[in-house]
């Protein structure tokens, strides 16, 4: 199985609706919270090549992007085949 990661904060609702997403896969994914941690936010811009809005998403350290983008893959079909093993 593929490493997730997804950067969010507590309020951010795209945030839910992508761990929603996931979790209707069936996938597992780390959760890093960077509410109240600017050293966070700032290894996730650097990852996420200066975006500075959550959630971001990561495939095995590959960046996916925001919630609009993990969505477009579902839509598309092609999400599953980027979670396969």
């Amino acid at each position: 199985m593929k490493k997730i990661t997804l950067y969010s904060t507590r309020t951010c609702g795209f945030c839910r609706a992508a761990k929603s997403l996931l979790d209707d896969k069936g996938v597992s994914y780390k959760e890093i919270d960077i509410s109240s941690d600017p050293e966070l936010r700032g290894q996730m811009m650097t990852k996420a090549n200066g975006s500075r809005t959550v959630p971001q998403i990561f495939i095995n350290d590959a960046h996916l992007g925001g919630f609009s983008d993990l969505y477009s893959l579902q839509q598309s079909g092609t999400l599953d085949k980027l979670l396969g093993d």
